[in-house]
């Protein structure tokens, strides 16, 4: 394999029998001027004129908009594709304008993925004459290999979804190689997390459907001779270790991890008596499962009330009897204690992110010691997610799900918290406030967060960032007066705008904030106590009140 971006000769010829050739003629006067850029009410009308409406229904249920229409990260096809890229003997092909390739390839080579990623090309005759459909179908025919690949994904994006072009007309199999076709636009999936889903959900569904058929392969290194529980969720690599050593006293084993590295470990994950959705965004892998039969508990063991109610969750829905499961508890909760003893985290911190595990790491913080206000999250509310969200709300923590960008650094201004962790724009709001701030993706998640081992695991850098608050404050005060934005730099007169300018930035200055007035007074420190005399909670943790009118 190398790391090139390969190109697929177009050398196929229109066929006007062909099924996709009638499928995008018929999307013609939709596609007509339809763009990366147009609107995603246009995009999604004109997929639904192309015959993709119950694709997008679909989409609408498992993954429901939040305030903005679009995903204010990055590209959500890029969740699809790092889920194709790390799995051995799976070739990966897009179908999308050219600039957008560009960019996922880039991202997915920067991320490390040296995998090669082919591409279709196409122009206005292709998309809409039927050649486009044409030229995947060719395409797949040249890669399915059985040597090479056990599938290849095909991938559409904006343009081609909009357009109609028929993934699903394509073949099922070819010499035995699996052909997945799905549809990842920007304008019906909302993060990238969600695409990860998708692939994930319908390479699940083949494969659930294969060994309903017949026999199918043995995982390489065979059955466990322990009931499994499958982990559904990508994770520091070291935490399926201490999962299998947090079960083993149960009698139990870990399983693979979903979205898989190979396919056959498809079929031993659907073997499992018990899934585990410690991420909770992966609604059609969940789906799969339960038509297989097999029980989903949601959550995971973070911090000493996590792990307990995990455990026991675990263990009931695989028949442990109730003494191997406190048996259990009592071996990990008390190193857990002694961890979060060790390694105290003191502070106020706003936490958001895009990753779907935002509520987990909120979790760890609280019972490490710190003050977490809010809670934000790109990813939708879940059944899967429930757990978490109770619980941080019982202690005044507000979650804020499909949080939009300007929620999350609204919650910066609002709080002020002596550390924002966060995606890289609110990082950068924060910075500006000279607050400190850590980026939530490369350095929160990519630890262990379960058992002992995620007990301690961010204090060292936590407390780390909150101890620069000084460095801020001198930075601040050395660069005071020099402006900001468009007046940036040093000036003898202050910059004026003139005209509309001038007029736009009064309108912007004097408008309301992200979070849309409906924000109360809350109990922060003592100072605030007279201010808001709300009563505190049995347990002594105060609540948050941070609203906006029409999100959850």
């Amino acid at each position: 394999m190398t790391d090139e971006l390969t190109h697929i000769p177009d050398t196929a010829t229109p066929d006007p029998a062909n099924p996709g050739t009638e499928a995008a003629r018929d999307s013609e006067a939709a596609a007509t001027g339809i763009g990366c850029h147009a609107p995603a009410g246009e995009m999604r009308a004109a997929a639904e004129k192309a015959g993709n409406g119950a694709l997008l229904e679909q989409y609408a249920k498992d993954y429901p908009m939040g305030p903005h229409d679009r995903p204010q990260s990055m590209c959500p096809a890029f969740g699809s594709l790092r889920v194709g890229l790390r799995m051995k003997r799976t070739a990966t092909i897009l179908s999308g304008s050219a600039c957008c390739v560009y960019g996922l390839t880039f991202t997915s080579h920067f991320y490390g993925a040296r995998r090669t990623v082919g591409y279709v090309p196409f122009n206005s005759e292709s998309l809409v004459s039927g050649k486009l459909y044409e030229d995947i179908r060719d395409a797949v025919h040249e890669m399915a290999d059985p040597e090479h690949y056990d599938a290849v994904v095909v991938t559409n994006l904006c343009v081609p979804t909009a357009s109609g072009v028929p993934l699903q007309m394509l073949p099922k199999v070819i010499d035995g190689v699996r052909i997945i076709g799905i549809d990842v636009p920007g304008f019906g999936v909302p993060t990238h997390a969600e695409a990860k889903d998708i692939l994930a959900g319908a390479m699940l569904k083949v494969a659930r459907e294969e060994a309903e058929a017949g026999p199918v392969m043995a995982p390489k290194q065979g059955r466990s001779e322990k009931p499994m529980v499958a982990l559904v969720g990508e994770m520091f690599p070291a935490d399926p270790v201490g999962l299998g050593a947090m079960l083993a006293p149960l009698g139990l084993a870990a399983g693979p991890v979903v979205p898989t590295r190979e396919w056959r470990e498809q079929y031993a994950a659907l073997d499992s008596v018990v899934v585990a959705g410690l991420h909770p965004f992966y609604t059609a892998v969940y789906r799969e499962f339960t038509r297989a039969g097999r029980p989903i508990v949601g959550s995971g063991p973070v911090g000493t009330d996590g792990t307990a109610s995990w455990l026991e969750r675990i263990g009931k829905a695989a028949g442990v009897k109730a003494d191997a499961i406190a048996q259990a508890q009592n071996m990990f909760l008390p190193a857990i204690r002694g961890a979060f003893d060790k390694a105290p985290v003191n502070g106020r911190i706003t936490l958001t992110g895009y990753e779907g595990s935002e509520l987990l790491v909120a979790r760890l913080l609280v019972e490490s010691g710190a003050d977490v206000l809010y809670v934000g999250t790109a990813c939708p509310k879940t059944e899967w997610s429930a757990e978490d969200r109770e619980w941080l709300e019982s202690r005044g923590v507000e979650v804020r799900f499909r949080a939009s960008l300007e929620d999350d650094c609204a919650a910066v201004e609002f709080f002020k918290p002596d550390l924002a962790i966060g995606t890289t724009p609110v990082v950068q709001k924060a910075k500006e406030l000279a607050i400190p701030g850590l980026y939530f993706t490369n350095l929160i998640s990519a630890r262990p967060l379960f058992g002992p081992a995620g007990a301690g695991s961010l204090a060292q850098v936590v407390n780390g960032a909150m101890g620069n608050k000084a460095r801020f404050d001198r930075m601040s005060a050395f660069f005071e007066g020099v402006g900001s934005g468009d007046t940036a730099g040093v000036w003898e007169e202050k910059p004026k705008a003139a005209g509309k300018v001038a007029l736009a930035q009064k309108e912007v200055i004097e408008a309301p904030t992200a979070v849309d007035a409906k924000v109360e007074d809350r109990q922060v420190g003592k100072k605030a106590a007279d201010k808001s005399p709300v009563d505190k909670k049995a347990d002594g943790h105060r609540p948050r009140v941070f609203k906006k009118e029409g999100v959850n």
